[in-house]
Protein backbone atom coordinates (compact mmCIF):
# COMPACT_ATOMS: atom_id res chain seq x y z
CA UNK A 1 0.00 0.00 0.00
CA UNK A 2 1.24 3.50 -0.86
CA UNK A 3 0.71 5.72 2.22
CA UNK A 4 -1.64 8.61 1.48
CA UNK A 5 -1.00 12.17 2.67
CA UNK A 6 -4.69 12.49 3.43
CA UNK A 7 -4.31 10.14 6.41
CA UNK A 8 -2.94 12.80 8.73
CA UNK A 9 -5.62 15.29 7.71
CA UNK A 10 -8.34 12.71 8.37
CA UNK A 11 -6.86 11.82 11.77
CA UNK A 12 -6.63 15.48 12.74
CA UNK A 13 -10.21 16.11 11.64
CA UNK A 14 -11.52 13.09 13.59
CA UNK A 15 -9.78 14.40 16.71
CA UNK A 16 -11.72 17.68 16.59
CA UNK A 17 -15.05 16.85 14.94
CA UNK A 18 -17.88 14.40 15.47
CA UNK A 19 -18.09 13.59 11.76
CA UNK A 20 -15.60 13.68 8.90
CA UNK A 21 -16.40 13.38 5.20
CA UNK A 22 -13.85 12.00 2.75
CA UNK A 23 -14.81 12.96 -0.79
CA UNK A 24 -13.20 11.88 -4.02
CA UNK A 25 -13.83 9.92 -7.21
CA UNK A 26 -14.49 6.20 -7.15
CA UNK A 27 -11.51 3.84 -6.87
CA UNK A 28 -9.22 6.53 -5.52
CA UNK A 29 -8.54 4.63 -2.27
CA UNK A 30 -10.97 6.22 0.22
CA UNK A 31 -12.15 2.94 1.77
CA UNK A 32 -8.65 1.43 1.95
CA UNK A 33 -7.36 4.59 3.62
CA UNK A 34 -10.23 4.63 6.10
CA UNK A 35 -9.50 1.05 7.17
CA UNK A 36 -5.78 1.76 7.49
CA UNK A 37 -6.59 4.55 9.95
CA UNK A 38 -8.97 2.39 11.97
CA UNK A 39 -6.90 -0.78 12.40
CA UNK A 40 -6.77 -0.31 16.17
CA UNK A 41 -10.05 1.58 16.60
CA UNK A 42 -13.38 -0.07 17.50
CA UNK A 43 -15.51 0.55 14.44
CA UNK A 44 -18.39 -0.67 12.32
CA UNK A 45 -18.45 -0.45 8.51
CA UNK A 46 -21.50 -0.15 6.27
CA UNK A 47 -21.36 -0.13 2.47
CA UNK A 48 -24.52 1.73 1.53
CA UNK A 49 -24.46 0.28 -1.99
CA UNK A 50 -24.90 -3.20 -0.51
CA UNK A 51 -28.58 -4.15 0.08
CA UNK A 52 -27.70 -6.10 3.24
CA UNK A 53 -25.99 -3.11 4.82
CA UNK A 54 -28.75 -0.71 3.79
CA UNK A 55 -31.25 -3.07 5.40
CA UNK A 56 -29.51 -2.58 8.75
CA UNK A 57 -30.56 1.06 8.60
CA UNK A 58 -34.30 0.53 8.28
CA UNK A 59 -34.35 2.12 11.73
CA UNK A 60 -31.14 4.14 11.51
CA UNK A 61 -31.45 5.80 14.92
CA UNK A 62 -31.81 2.44 16.68
CA UNK A 63 -28.89 0.87 14.80
CA UNK A 64 -26.50 3.80 15.14
CA UNK A 65 -27.29 4.36 18.82
CA UNK A 66 -26.42 0.70 19.45
CA UNK A 67 -22.89 1.51 18.19
CA UNK A 68 -22.39 4.84 19.93
CA UNK A 69 -19.05 3.71 21.40
CA UNK A 70 -17.64 2.88 17.96
CA UNK A 71 -16.60 4.93 14.98
CA UNK A 72 -19.22 4.26 12.30
CA UNK A 73 -17.98 4.27 8.69
CA UNK A 74 -20.70 4.98 6.12
CA UNK A 75 -19.40 4.30 2.61
CA UNK A 76 -21.09 5.76 -0.50
CA UNK A 77 -23.32 7.86 1.73
CA UNK A 78 -24.73 9.79 -1.22
CA UNK A 79 -26.87 6.71 -1.85
CA UNK A 80 -28.80 7.38 1.40
CA UNK A 81 -28.92 11.20 1.77
CA UNK A 82 -31.82 10.94 4.26
CA UNK A 83 -29.25 9.78 6.83
CA UNK A 84 -27.81 13.27 7.30
CA UNK A 85 -30.63 14.64 9.51
CA UNK A 86 -30.44 11.44 11.59
CA UNK A 87 -26.70 11.91 12.08
CA UNK A 88 -27.29 15.47 13.23
CA UNK A 89 -29.64 14.34 16.00
CA UNK A 90 -27.30 11.57 17.13
CA UNK A 91 -24.31 13.92 17.17
CA UNK A 92 -26.16 16.56 19.20
CA UNK A 93 -27.35 14.01 21.76
CA UNK A 94 -23.84 12.59 21.95
CA UNK A 95 -22.35 16.01 22.64
CA UNK A 96 -24.57 16.31 25.71
CA UNK A 97 -23.00 13.06 26.91
CA UNK A 98 -19.49 14.33 26.26
CA UNK A 99 -19.01 12.42 22.98
CA UNK A 100 -17.74 15.30 20.87
CA UNK A 101 -15.47 13.70 18.28
CA UNK A 102 -14.80 10.58 16.18
CA UNK A 103 -18.41 9.47 15.79
CA UNK A 104 -18.86 9.10 12.03
CA UNK A 105 -16.56 8.77 9.03
CA UNK A 106 -18.58 9.21 5.84
CA UNK A 107 -17.20 8.44 2.39
CA UNK A 108 -18.71 9.75 -0.82
CA UNK A 109 -17.94 9.58 -4.52
CA UNK A 110 -20.47 12.21 -5.56
CA UNK A 111 -19.56 15.44 -3.88
CA UNK A 112 -22.56 17.35 -5.19
CA UNK A 113 -25.04 15.30 -3.14
CA UNK A 114 -22.70 14.75 -0.21
CA UNK A 115 -21.75 18.38 0.26
CA UNK A 116 -25.28 19.65 -0.35
CA UNK A 117 -26.86 17.36 2.20
CA UNK A 118 -24.14 17.59 4.84
CA UNK A 119 -23.81 21.37 4.64
CA UNK A 120 -27.54 21.71 5.28
CA UNK A 121 -27.81 19.13 8.06
CA UNK A 122 -24.38 18.97 9.69
CA UNK A 123 -23.18 22.58 9.70
CA UNK A 124 -20.59 22.96 12.44
CA UNK A 125 -20.52 19.21 13.02
CA UNK A 126 -18.50 17.97 10.04
CA UNK A 127 -15.03 18.42 8.54
CA UNK A 128 -14.16 17.69 4.92
CA UNK A 129 -11.10 16.01 3.44
CA UNK A 130 -10.85 15.74 -0.35
CA UNK A 131 -8.86 12.72 -1.49
CA UNK A 132 -7.71 12.68 -5.09
CA UNK A 133 -5.56 10.31 -7.13
CA UNK A 134 -1.97 9.57 -6.15
CA UNK A 135 0.53 12.44 -6.40
CA UNK A 136 4.29 12.62 -6.90
CA UNK A 137 4.70 13.26 -3.17
CA UNK A 138 3.14 9.87 -2.45
CA UNK A 139 4.77 7.81 -5.20
CA UNK A 140 8.27 9.28 -5.60
CA UNK A 141 9.95 7.29 -2.83
CA UNK A 142 8.98 3.87 -4.21
CA UNK A 143 8.44 4.86 -7.87
CA UNK A 144 10.78 7.74 -8.77
CA UNK A 145 9.85 7.73 -12.47
CA UNK A 146 7.36 10.60 -12.65
CA UNK A 147 6.56 9.73 -16.27
CA UNK A 148 4.83 6.53 -15.17
CA UNK A 149 2.50 8.47 -12.86
CA UNK A 150 1.88 11.04 -15.59
CA UNK A 151 1.03 8.47 -18.28
CA UNK A 152 -1.04 6.10 -16.13
CA UNK A 153 -2.57 8.68 -13.80
CA UNK A 154 -3.00 8.46 -10.06
CA UNK A 155 -5.81 5.95 -9.58
CA UNK A 156 -4.02 3.22 -7.58
CA UNK A 157 -5.20 0.25 -9.66
CA UNK A 158 -4.15 2.02 -12.85
CA UNK A 159 -0.80 3.22 -11.55
CA UNK A 160 0.13 -0.15 -10.02
CA UNK A 161 -1.04 -2.28 -12.98
CA UNK A 162 1.35 -4.95 -14.25
CA UNK A 163 2.02 -3.10 -17.51
CA UNK A 164 0.78 -0.23 -19.66
CA UNK A 165 -1.86 -2.28 -21.55
CA UNK A 166 -3.38 -3.50 -18.26
CA UNK A 167 -3.36 0.07 -16.93
CA UNK A 168 -5.10 1.42 -20.03
CA UNK A 169 -7.69 -1.37 -19.92
CA UNK A 170 -8.45 -0.54 -16.26
CA UNK A 171 -8.96 3.15 -17.08
CA UNK A 172 -11.24 2.39 -20.02
CA UNK A 173 -13.33 0.12 -17.79
CA UNK A 174 -13.42 2.88 -15.16
CA UNK A 175 -14.72 5.41 -17.71
CA UNK A 176 -17.31 2.95 -19.02
CA UNK A 177 -18.55 2.16 -15.50
CA UNK A 178 -18.96 5.85 -14.66
CA UNK A 179 -20.85 6.53 -17.88
CA UNK A 180 -23.10 3.48 -17.89
CA UNK A 181 -23.74 2.85 -14.18
CA UNK A 182 -22.68 5.56 -11.75
CA UNK A 183 -23.73 8.77 -13.46
CA UNK A 184 -27.24 7.55 -14.44
CA UNK A 185 -27.91 6.79 -10.76
CA UNK A 186 -27.25 10.39 -9.74
CA UNK A 187 -30.03 12.19 -11.56
CA UNK A 188 -32.02 12.52 -14.76
CA UNK A 189 -31.05 10.13 -17.53
CA UNK A 190 -27.98 11.34 -19.41
CA UNK A 191 -27.06 9.43 -22.59
CA UNK A 192 -23.80 7.65 -21.86
CA UNK A 193 -22.54 7.98 -25.42
CA UNK A 194 -23.20 11.73 -25.47
CA UNK A 195 -21.49 12.36 -22.14
CA UNK A 196 -18.57 10.18 -23.22
CA UNK A 197 -18.12 12.27 -26.38
CA UNK A 198 -18.14 15.47 -24.33
CA UNK A 199 -15.62 14.03 -21.85
CA UNK A 200 -13.36 13.11 -24.78
CA UNK A 201 -13.68 16.61 -26.26
CA UNK A 202 -12.63 18.10 -22.92
CA UNK A 203 -9.57 15.82 -22.95
CA UNK A 204 -8.66 17.07 -26.44
CA UNK A 205 -8.93 20.66 -25.17
CA UNK A 206 -7.13 20.03 -21.89
CA UNK A 207 -6.37 23.30 -20.12
CA UNK A 208 -8.24 25.60 -22.50
CA UNK A 209 -11.17 27.96 -21.99
CA UNK A 210 -13.97 25.79 -23.30
CA UNK A 211 -16.43 27.30 -25.76
CA UNK A 212 -19.73 25.70 -24.76
CA UNK A 213 -21.49 26.92 -27.90
CA UNK A 214 -18.93 25.29 -30.19
CA UNK A 215 -19.09 22.01 -28.26
CA UNK A 216 -22.88 22.16 -28.34
CA UNK A 217 -22.85 22.50 -32.12
CA UNK A 218 -20.61 19.42 -32.44
CA UNK A 219 -22.80 17.41 -30.08
CA UNK A 220 -26.10 18.76 -31.48
CA UNK A 221 -27.34 19.85 -28.05
CA UNK A 222 -27.76 23.25 -26.40
CA UNK A 223 -24.94 25.23 -24.82
CA UNK A 224 -26.87 25.12 -21.52
CA UNK A 225 -26.86 21.32 -21.67
CA UNK A 226 -23.10 21.28 -22.30
CA UNK A 227 -22.59 23.52 -19.28
CA UNK A 228 -24.82 21.29 -17.14
CA UNK A 229 -22.87 18.18 -18.17
CA UNK A 230 -19.54 19.87 -17.36
CA UNK A 231 -21.03 20.87 -14.00
CA UNK A 232 -21.81 17.20 -13.36
CA UNK A 233 -18.28 16.04 -14.21
CA UNK A 234 -16.89 18.80 -12.01
CA UNK A 235 -19.14 17.85 -9.08
CA UNK A 236 -17.91 14.27 -9.43
CA UNK A 237 -14.33 15.57 -9.06
CA UNK A 238 -13.46 14.25 -12.53
CA UNK A 239 -13.08 17.68 -14.15
CA UNK A 240 -11.64 20.88 -12.70
CA UNK A 241 -12.79 24.36 -13.57
CA UNK A 242 -9.82 26.62 -12.80
CA UNK A 243 -11.24 30.07 -12.20
CA UNK A 244 -9.58 33.27 -13.48
CA UNK A 245 -7.86 35.54 -10.98
CA UNK A 246 -10.07 38.38 -9.88
CA UNK A 247 -8.14 41.41 -8.71
CA UNK A 248 -8.20 45.12 -9.23
CA UNK A 249 -5.22 45.38 -11.58
CA UNK A 250 -6.69 47.90 -14.00
CA UNK A 251 -6.54 45.44 -16.91
CA UNK A 252 -9.19 43.78 -19.03
CA UNK A 253 -9.12 40.22 -17.73
CA UNK A 254 -10.39 37.00 -19.26
CA UNK A 255 -13.43 35.88 -17.26
CA UNK A 256 -14.01 32.33 -18.52
CA UNK A 257 -12.54 29.41 -16.50
CA UNK A 258 -10.06 26.91 -17.91
CA UNK A 259 -11.22 23.29 -17.90
CA UNK A 260 -9.06 20.26 -17.12
CA UNK A 261 -9.78 16.54 -16.91
CA UNK A 262 -8.27 16.15 -13.46
CA UNK A 263 -6.46 12.81 -13.84
CA UNK A 264 -3.84 12.66 -16.59
CA UNK A 265 -4.35 8.92 -16.99
CA UNK A 266 -8.01 9.50 -17.84
CA UNK A 267 -6.98 12.13 -20.40
CA UNK A 268 -4.80 9.55 -22.12
CA UNK A 269 -7.44 6.79 -21.92
CA UNK A 270 -10.12 9.06 -23.38
CA UNK A 271 -7.77 9.87 -26.28
CA UNK A 272 -6.54 6.30 -26.77
CA UNK A 273 -2.91 7.09 -25.83
CA UNK A 274 -1.41 3.78 -24.63
CA UNK A 275 2.06 4.70 -23.36
CA UNK A 276 4.77 7.34 -23.00
CA UNK A 277 6.04 6.87 -26.55
CA UNK A 278 2.62 7.59 -28.04
CA UNK A 279 2.11 10.54 -25.69
CA UNK A 280 5.45 12.08 -26.71
CA UNK A 281 4.19 12.57 -30.25
CA UNK A 282 0.61 13.56 -29.45
CA UNK A 283 -0.66 17.15 -29.72
CA UNK A 284 -2.15 16.97 -26.21
CA UNK A 285 1.25 16.50 -24.55
CA UNK A 286 1.56 20.14 -23.46
CA UNK A 287 -1.96 20.37 -22.05
CA UNK A 288 -1.60 16.96 -20.40
CA UNK A 289 1.63 17.96 -18.64
CA UNK A 290 0.11 21.28 -17.55
CA UNK A 291 -2.91 19.56 -16.03
CA UNK A 292 -0.73 16.94 -14.33
CA UNK A 293 1.50 19.57 -12.75
CA UNK A 294 -1.42 21.75 -11.76
CA UNK A 295 -3.21 18.93 -9.92
CA UNK A 296 -0.04 17.97 -8.06
CA UNK A 297 0.67 21.54 -6.96
CA UNK A 298 -2.88 22.16 -5.77
CA UNK A 299 -2.83 18.86 -3.85
CA UNK A 300 0.50 19.74 -2.20
CA UNK A 301 -0.46 23.30 -1.21
CA UNK A 302 -1.57 24.12 2.35
CA UNK A 303 -5.22 24.12 3.35
CA UNK A 304 -7.31 27.11 2.28
CA UNK A 305 -4.99 27.88 -0.64
CA UNK A 306 -6.86 29.52 -3.52
CA UNK A 307 -5.95 28.41 -7.04
CA UNK A 308 -6.58 30.46 -10.19
CA UNK A 309 -4.96 31.55 -13.45
CA UNK A 310 -4.32 35.01 -14.89
CA UNK A 311 -4.88 36.12 -18.45
CA UNK A 312 -5.50 39.54 -19.93
CA UNK A 313 -7.14 40.37 -23.23
CA UNK A 314 -3.71 41.54 -24.42
CA UNK A 315 -2.16 38.10 -23.84
CA UNK A 316 -0.35 38.42 -20.50
CA UNK A 317 -0.75 35.06 -18.78
CA UNK A 318 0.21 33.01 -15.72
CA UNK A 319 -0.69 29.30 -15.91
CA UNK A 320 -1.33 28.89 -12.18
CA UNK A 321 -1.60 31.27 -9.25
CA UNK A 322 -1.69 30.01 -5.67
CA UNK A 323 -2.78 32.41 -2.93
CA UNK A 324 -1.25 30.66 0.08
CA UNK A 325 -2.33 31.74 3.58
CA UNK A 326 0.64 33.33 5.33
CA UNK A 327 2.91 33.02 2.28
CA UNK A 328 1.41 35.38 -0.28
CA UNK A 329 0.85 34.92 -4.00
CA UNK A 330 2.93 32.37 -5.95
CA UNK A 331 3.02 32.33 -9.76
CA UNK A 332 3.80 29.26 -11.91
CA UNK A 333 4.65 28.88 -15.57
CA UNK A 334 4.39 25.21 -16.60
CA UNK A 335 6.66 23.82 -19.33
CA UNK A 336 7.84 20.24 -19.73
CA UNK A 337 11.06 20.99 -21.62
CA UNK A 338 14.21 21.52 -19.57
CA UNK A 339 15.33 24.28 -21.96
CA UNK A 340 12.02 26.17 -22.04
CA UNK A 341 11.83 29.73 -20.77
CA UNK A 342 8.77 31.64 -19.58
CA UNK A 343 6.86 33.40 -22.32
CA UNK A 344 6.92 37.18 -22.50
CA UNK A 345 3.32 37.24 -21.29
CA UNK A 346 4.40 35.63 -18.01
CA UNK A 347 6.78 38.49 -17.21
CA UNK A 348 4.16 41.09 -18.17
CA UNK A 349 1.61 39.36 -15.93
CA UNK A 350 4.12 39.29 -13.06
CA UNK A 351 4.58 43.04 -13.44
CA UNK A 352 0.82 43.40 -13.11
CA UNK A 353 0.44 41.21 -10.02
CA UNK A 354 3.85 41.41 -8.26
CA UNK A 355 3.69 37.80 -6.96
CA UNK A 356 5.84 36.89 -3.96
CA UNK A 357 7.34 33.80 -5.66
CA UNK A 358 7.78 32.97 -9.35
CA UNK A 359 8.60 29.55 -10.77
CA UNK A 360 8.88 27.70 -14.05
CA UNK A 361 7.95 24.07 -13.33
CA UNK A 362 9.57 21.57 -15.70
CA UNK A 363 10.23 17.84 -15.94
CA UNK A 364 13.70 18.06 -14.40
CA UNK A 365 15.06 17.58 -10.89
CA UNK A 366 17.28 20.65 -10.43
CA UNK A 367 16.44 24.16 -9.24
CA UNK A 368 18.24 27.05 -10.86
CA UNK A 369 17.61 30.74 -11.63
CA UNK A 370 16.64 31.64 -15.18
CA UNK A 371 16.03 35.33 -14.57
CA UNK A 372 15.90 37.65 -11.60
CA UNK A 373 13.16 36.45 -9.23
CA UNK A 374 12.28 33.46 -11.45
CA UNK A 375 13.55 29.92 -10.73
CA UNK A 376 13.20 26.78 -12.83
CA UNK A 377 12.33 23.82 -10.62
CA UNK A 378 11.20 20.20 -10.96
CA UNK A 379 7.71 19.05 -10.06
CA UNK A 380 8.75 16.91 -7.08
CA UNK A 381 10.91 19.66 -5.58
CA UNK A 382 8.21 22.34 -5.79
CA UNK A 383 5.60 19.90 -4.47
CA UNK A 384 7.81 19.21 -1.45
CA UNK A 385 8.31 22.94 -0.94
CA UNK A 386 4.56 23.55 -0.91
CA UNK A 387 3.87 20.59 1.36
CA UNK A 388 6.41 21.83 3.93
CA UNK A 389 4.98 25.32 4.24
Amino acid sequence: MIPRRAIRFIQSALARQASVAITGPRQVGKTTTAFSILENTPSVYLDLEAPDDRAKLLDPTLFLNSHEDKLVILDEIQRVPELFPVLRGIIDRGRRKGKRNSRFLVLGSASMDLLKQSSESLAGRIAYVEMGPLTVLETAAAYPDINSLWVRGGFPDSFLAADDPDSLAWRKDFIRTYLERDIPLLGPRIPAELLGRLWTMLAHEQGTMVNASRLATSLMISAQTVTRYIDLLSDLLLVRRLQPFHGNVGKRLVKAPKVYVRDSGLVHALLGIPDFTALSGHPVIGGSWEGFVLENLIAAAPARTLASFYRTAAGAEIDLLLEIPGHGLWAFEIKRSLTAKPDKGFYIACEDLKPDKRFLVNAGTDRYPIKENVDAIGLLAISEMLANL
